[in-house]
């Protein structure tokens, strides 16, 4: 049926409807494609379009408003965090630099989910980066910007570890966060989704789901605007009422939460919309008195984890002139000249491990719509302004002649000053909506746990007291999981798959079908 145009208005059926198409969506569509054998019918809602291969330009102002709701400046009700959620055939796994990090066993150990175990999880994501072509890179592909850190890190005293990488075939372009253009990131557009698709699943694009009825979904297809990237939809422009023995939602964080919201779950799920993290960041850039690889490369290969001890990261990065700009603070000469420095700057991406508090929530106002309140506490604060230090001593210690800190006044530090980083950069100087801080890895909204009082879902994310909905995404996760969540999601999905395939009557441990890897739709 993929392909077929319906008719507006029309009442379809599906055994299973999966909203999002993402690491936990794609990862369900996947798992349940050899049911399709066994006449059952699936079906994968995706809110953003889908994207042909050349489509993808790597230009910043091109393709942000293409794979990220509102082009990835969506804000905090305060106005102090913009929050990157990809919005495309393949999610957030379209547009993140294919880092994939299996979840530390303490943090699933803290969570305290009963019946969900860190050596099962693990087990499920390692499949999952075989099948992705994880792998670390080999030294002749690591750029300056990379190597610097390295050594940085080492000589100031800091242990470092290298990123395992989704791609094959990597060309080096480093425009991982504006969507591989040379289709090397193996995210669920290029592996998953392809396989359930030849399996008979069918996927429907620039749907958006509306509400949850008993056992239905309310969905909208919008038109392909004119000039706008992707293909039309494929199903005519309209409004459906979807009925199916069960739904998966797997819209992201943001995205689930708000929808089940608006479906009005919270009337008997207390905890809907709690429990919100986010690993708030912000760029520093460091000049050098050479031009060095920046731009060339894949951008984040290294990294610094010190999320238990004190509460951060650290991440080599590389953000594009435009994104760069934004994110530095000051403004005229100081600020001009800096960017005339770009082939110079060497980039450290600063991460808090924060926590869930009772304030950081996610809500819908009165059209719907998401509204997340995010507040930023001392433990924060003190944890970005350390991160910011220990950045700035890898920095000088690579040989940079200059370090820009946003938690800093005025944030520019000279080489001469770099025995007083304690005092330069300090946490009166870190002032909400005057530092430029995103953030990417969104969690939390749906979290597992006991019962409806303590949590939303259960460990398979069964939604309490709705037995026909799941959920399977970062809504899940009852706290930070302190790293890139794609795998740990992954992993999750892959449980809420074996539960659904028991519901459908199919054995839980159905083969997983092959992979062509490098196929699209």
């Amino acid at each position: 049926m993929s392909g077929a145009k319906r008719p507006t208005g029309a009442e379809l059926d599906y055994d299973v409807v999966i909203i999002g198409s993402g690491a936990g969506g794609g990862t369900v569509a996947y798992r349940l494609g050899p049911s399709i054998a066994s006449g059952a019918r699936v079906l994968v809602v995706e809110q953003g379009p889908r994207l042909d291969d050349h489509e993808f330009t790597g230009d910043e102002l091109d393709m942000a408003p293409a794979l990220y709701r509102d082009a990835g400046g969506f804000l905090t009700r305060q106005g102090t965090m913009s929050l990157a959620l990809g919005q495309v055939y393949g999610g957030s796994t379209v547009v993140y630099t294919g880092t994939s990090l299996i979840a530390p066993e303490r943090v699933i150990r803290d969570w305290d989910v009963p019946g969900l175990d860190h050596a099962d999880l693990a087990a499920r994501s390692r499949r999952y980066m075989e099948q992705n072509g994880v792998h670390l890179l080999p030294p002749e592909e690591i750029n300056d910007n990379n190597s610097l850190f390295v050594q940085g890190c080492r000589e100031a005293g800091y242990e470092v570890e290298q990123f395992p990488v989704n791609v094959r075939g990597c060309r080096g372009s480093s425009l991982c966060n504006l969507g591989c253009p040379n289709q090397a990131k193996q995210g669920t557009n290029r592996v998953q989704l392809p396989s359930a698709e030849r399996h008979g699943v069918e996927v429907v694009t620039r749907a958006e789901a509306l509400r949850l009825e008993d056992h239905a979904v309310v969905v909208r297809v919008h038109e392909r605007p004119e000039g706008g990237k992707g293909r039309p939809s494929e199903w005519a422009p309209g409004e459906y009422t979807v009925r199916a023995r069960m739904v998966v939602v797997a819209g992201g964080s943001i995205g689930s939460t708000a929808l089940l919201l608006r479906s009005g779950m919270g009337r008997k799920l207390p905890r809907l919309g709690r429990n919100f993290t986010a690993h708030p960041a912000f760029i520093l850039v460091a000049e050098h008195e050479r031009e060095i690889t920046n731009d060339v490369g894949h951008p984040k290969s290294f990294y610094v984890d010190r999320a238990a001890e004190d509460g951060w990261l650290l991440e080599t990065c590389m953000y594009f002139p435009f994104v760069t700009a934004k994110n530095m603070a000051g403004f005229g000469r100081e600020h001009s000249m800096l960017m005339r420095a770009f082939p110079r700057l060497q980039m450290i991406l600063v991460l808090a491990a924060d926590k869930a508090e009772p304030q950081n929530r996610i809500t819908v106002d009165r059209r719907g719509q998401p509204v997340v309140h995010y507040d930023f506490t001392f433990p924060v604060v003190a944890a970005m302004v350390g991160a910011t230090r220990a950045a700035a001593r890898i920095f000088f210690a690579a040989g940079a002649r200059g370090v820009h800190a946003p938690p800093a006044d005025p944030p520019l530090i000279e080489r001469s000053e770099a025995h007083r980083l304690e005092r330069r950069i300090d946490a009166r100087h870190f002032q909400p909506g005057r530092i430029s801080v995103s953030a990417a890895h969104l969690m939390g909204g749906c979290a597992m746990g006991r019962d409806h009082r303590d949590s939303v879902t259960d460990a398979f994310g069964r939604v309490h007291r709705y037995p026909w909905v799941r959920v399977a995404d970062s809504a899940l996760f009852p706290d930070s999981v302190e790293i890139n969540p794609y795998l740990t999601v992954m992993g999750l999905a892959d449980r809420v798959a074996d539960d659904v395939l028991e519901v459908l009557g199919a054995p839980s441990d159905v083969r997983c079908p092959p992979v062509i890897h490098g196929e699209t739709r």
